[in-house]
């Protein structure tokens, strides 16, 4: 016999959940005070306790579960402090979880007085496991359980005079309770609460423990609602966990198969490996245009308040709100996501709005007048939660000439002509091999500057005069340094810079022609500079780029074409025919 047994699939040949979309939100429940938590090495203060609560209402959940106040006199002092000082606001339903012990649900009822609107959350565990090993238990007794806690909770609720009471049900390893059982004690407790005579209640059926692949759980969700009576009278709640690393997909198929409701966690702190994802979950709905009515539209701060409050770091490559998922290093991946955004950023310059991240950008993004998101490697746009184009594309040794040039355009304002770009690329990825490490936009820059811009190294233009003859042809004058001397030079040509070149031609023997040709201003005001971008091809055909930047326009080509030649002269390119 094997160590492990192979979790048994559902027999549901016309099961229809295979063949549906999303079109909705769910009713959202945070148990991160609860379920988060309790899986903290160092537990949350009060303080921090409260900061996560209005955070969350913050976010626009509905529905909060703040504890366990029975078992907790931290959580029962919590909830009271919530009550007291009117934390809670008004359509905010706080909800408090008890086990189905006597006792226990007396002191939840005790813990609510004052409150508003209280979800009671009542479970006990159904698993064959758990009756076998934990409890000792039939399936008899363990029904019993259940039904004796939910009548207990009917004859409290004349303690809760001027409080809303909605019931909450969950058959604990609900994935490793036999279906059929399961069906039937919460039929029972369903039946014995009575939805029509004491209002809507949630069966919650958890994937306590993660056994099976997503589609079985979605097979169990739709067999369930299927078969249980008065089906339309309660919501079905989906509380799952992550032991598989497949809590989210599995609830989303959970959804397709009839649920209404689900309850996890921002970034999925919860026990093991935690519980679902519910940030992930609703940017998964928000990038195939469904609003989650949530608001996720700052998510660094929600990322900010919840390290702080947990004293867990979210990890880098986490969905949306890790440091690096809006980031490329792959030379390819870069280039294309430089395209799609310069071609959506001229989509959206067209239309009046919000350019900044935040709640109305958020809510703008479900507009008819939005701009198509439409940008390869990225299924979200990042300013839609707070995020910034800025750390899109970082360099390493696996980047391209894309990505390079995507950074000096979007942090120096500098564009380099595409043609230029793998010469660039392959000179700054060189450097970061070198270095065994990503480079800073900074240290991009500083290679840019000393690689390309007004290089010296052999030939430095010391000054010039331009003047145009009556027979329209330029004469250029000027004083070029060459190692330690001076040397005049004149050139005529149709223009600066064809004159520029026939005098190096003259006077230093240099052969070269302008196969490209750009220029751009960079800065603004009274600091704005002339940048020209100069190709020079040799007499074998050898291509040399240079940079130039000056107050004056014909100044930045010399220095451009100059910058070419000292490049070329450094790496032994020869320059005469």
């Amino acid at each position: 016999m094997a160590k492990y047994r192979q979790y048994k699939a559902m027999d549901m040949p016309s099961r229809q959940w295979p063949n549906r979309v999303h079109t909705s939100a769910p009713i959202w429940c945070s148990v991160d005070l609860r379920d988060g938590n309790q899986a903290l090495a160092t537990p949350m203060n009060v303080d921090q306790k409260l900061r996560m609560f209005h955070l969350l209402v913050q976010l626009g959940f509905k529905e909060i579960e703040i504890g366990f106040p029975s078992a907790s006199q931290i959580e029962y002092d919590f909830l009271r402090k919530l009550i007291e000082e009117n934390h809670i606001p008004d359509d905010v339903w706080v909800q408090v979880l008890t086990q189905s012990r006597d006792h226990l649900i007396q002191k939840t009822f005790e813990s609510l007085k004052g409150a508003k609107r209280a979800i009671v959350h009542l479970y006990n565990s159904t698993s064959e496991q758990q009756r076998r090993i934990t409890f000792g238990k039939s399936k008899e007794e363990i029904k019993a359980i259940a039904l004796d806690g939910t009548q207990l909770v009917i004859d409290l609720l004349p303690q809760l005079q001027g409080t809303e009471v909605m019931f909450q049900y969950s058959p604990e390893s609900f994935t490793a309770t036999e279906i059929d059982y399961a069906l039937e004690v919460c039929q029972g407790v369903k039946d014995l609460w009575n939805p029509k005579k004491r209002g809507t209640m949630i069966l919650n059926l958890p994937a306590t423990v993660e056994l099976s692949t997503p589609n079985i759980y979605a097979d169990q969700i739709e067999w369930f609602c299927e078969h249980l009576q008065g089906r339309n009278e309660v919501i079905i709640s989906l509380h799952t966990h992550n032991d598989r690393g497949t809590g989210v997909a599995a609830t989303e198929l959970g959804m397709l198969a009839g649920a209404d409701r689900v309850e996890g966690t921002l970034f999925g702190n919860g026990e093991r490996t935690g519980n679902v994802d519910i940030i992930t979950l609703g940017l998964n709905l928000f990038t195939q245009g469904i609003h989650p009515h949530l608001d996720f539209s700052n998510l660094p701060r929600i990322r900010q308040v919840y390290e702080e409050c947990t004293l867990m770091d979210v990890h880098p490559r986490h969905p949306y709100g890790g440091e690096l998922v809006f980031t490329a290093f792959s030379g390819s991946h870069q280039d294309a996501i430089s395209k799609g955004m310069a071609l959506v950023e001229q989509e959206e310059a067209k239309i009046a709005g919000p350019a900044d991240p935040g709640k109305e950008r958020w809510d703008r993004a479900f507009s008819t007048l939005t701009p198509l998101w439409d940008v390869p490697y990225l299924p979200i746009d990042p300013k839609d939660i707070g995020r910034t184009y800025q750390a899109i594309i970082r360099i390493n040794s696996q980047s391209g000439k894309g990505g390079v040039a995507y950074i000096l355009e979007q942090e120096y304002g500098i564009r380099i002509p595409r043609s230029m770009q793998p010469e660039l690329g392959t000179i700054t990825n060189k450097v970061s091999d070198t270095l065994v490490r990503e480079l800073t936009a900074e240290e991009i820059f500083d290679i840019f500057q000393k690689e390309f811009v007004n290089q010296t190294s052999h030939y430095e233009l010391v000054s010039y005069h331009v003047s145009r003859e009556e027979s329209h042809r330029v004469q250029f004058s000027g004083i070029i340094r060459v190692d330690d001397s001076r040397v005049e030079v004149t050139g005529y040509g149709n223009g600066p810079i064809d004159a520029f070149v026939h005098g190096l031609q003259e006077s230093f023997n240099i052969s070269v022609s302008v196969a490209e040709y750009t220029e751009q201003a960079i800065g603004a005001g009274s600091g704005t500079e002339a940048a020209a971008f100069i190709c020079l091809q040799t007499p074998q055909g050898i291509r040399v780029w240079g940079v130039g930047q000056d107050t004056d326009t014909s100044g930045a080509n010399f220095a451009a074409i100059l910058s070419g030649v000292n490049r070329a002269s450094a790496r032994d390119i020869p320059l005469q025919e």
